[in-house]
Parts: C-alpha cells; structure tokens; sequence
C-alpha cells in the first residue's frame, strides 16, 4: 500500500501548518489513556472499526462505557477471530476508526497510503484516531524492534492533513500513580524541557475525515 505520486511539498507545508499550532511537544495537552478519547468521540449506536486490534481488548473496555457501538476488528493475525483480516476485504463505512501502534511498523509512504486507505473507510465527517510512539520519550520507539518509521508529532499530523483529514486535536497519553504523576506533570517538567525528553510514552492524534 504505497503512495507513487506523493506530494512531498504539500507534506512539508501541512508539517509547519501543524508545528505552528503545537511550537513544541510540551505544549501538546495530556489525556491519560486511549479510552478516554475514543470514548469522549463516540457516540451509542456508532460504528468502529479497531485497525491492528491484536486480541479484542479495546471492544470489551469500550461497551463498558458506549455499550450500544458496533465494533468491529481487522488485525492480519489469522489465529485471532477478527471481523477482517485486510482492509480490502472492508465495504462498509464507520463513524471511527481507530490504529493504535500500527503506523510505524510500516515505511513513510506506505503508511502515507494506510491513512488514504482508512480514510475511504470512513463515513463523511468521520473521526480517525491514530496513536505512535513520542520519539521525544528515552526508550518508547527502541523498546520494539519492529518499529520502521518514526513520527514526531508534527509529522504524523502533517500525514493526516495530507491523506484528506483535517487534525482535530493531538494529545500525549500519560497514565500513572498519583504521586509521581503529580511530580512529573508539576515538578520535572522544567528538567524534561531543558532536557528535551517527554515521559508520556505516547502521541495521539484526532483527525476528521473532509
């Protein structure tokens, strides 16, 4: 799935369109986990596809909350009962979308080509939500030695603007014990800038299909 006649100039430009909204990763807000937006975009009785959905997990934690969704999964394992085990085997249109650690375990222009695909998948005004590893965190994109392509967070929303979507919103997902959440957040802070390191392990992006 690669894109021969990618546009690198418009990529550029929606690049900086994105690193002038977000100047720097610390100005990115923090939510604390992928439910919590996907839940917060939803709406009962929608439909949701889970792209690379592994074992299902995200289904069970998702109607806990949304118990009216329709969810379906597509992952390329074939030991794992997916609804679809390729997006070309997909004709029906979704409300969301959601690849979580997918993109880059792919090359740039072939993950350039995912998110075109996706985003024919999806219904007019349709919402993809995309999560990668913060290249800005010490060990999260080394610890996995499938990952092929990295995505600051201006790159990957520079991708979703250049596959037809516009960029709702980007997070850093950061979840942890009170305490030291607390002296992360407030006390640290001024050492991870100064440093350039992030301890949100992970970005998180909100696009919408035009």
């Amino acid at each position: 799935m690669v894109t021969d006649n990618m546009d690198w100039g418009a990529f550029y430009r929606y690049r900086k369109e994105v690193a002038r909204r977000y100047p720097s990763v610390y100005r990115i807000g923090i939510r604390k986990k992928l439910l919590d937006v996907v839940a917060e975009e939803l709406e009962d009785g929608e439909t949701l596809l889970d792209v690379g959905a592994f074992d299902r997990g995200l289904e069970e934690r998702l109607k806990r909350v949304c118990p009216g969704i329709v969810y379906r999964s597509m992952d390329v394992d074939r030991t794992m009962p997916h609804d679809y085990h390729s997006l070309d085997e997909i004709e029906e249109r979704f409300h969301t979308i959601v690849m979580a650690e997918v993109i880059e375990h792919l090359g740039f222009e072939e993950g350039i080509g995912m998110l075109e695909r996706l985003h024919g998948l999806l219904r007019p005004g349709g919402r993809l939500i995309v999560t990668t590893p913060n290249i800005h965190h010490p060990n999260m994109w080394m610890r996995d030695a499938q990952h092929i392509t990295p995505y600051r967070f201006d790159v990957l929303g520079g991708a979703l603007l250049l596959s037809g979507f516009s960029l709702k919103a980007i997070y850093r997902l950061y979840n942890d014990q009170f305490l030291r959440r607390l002296v992360r957040l407030y006390l640290m802070a001024p050492l991870h800038r100064w440093l350039d390191v992030d301890f949100a392990g992970t970005i998180l992006a909100v696009a919408v299909r035009r």
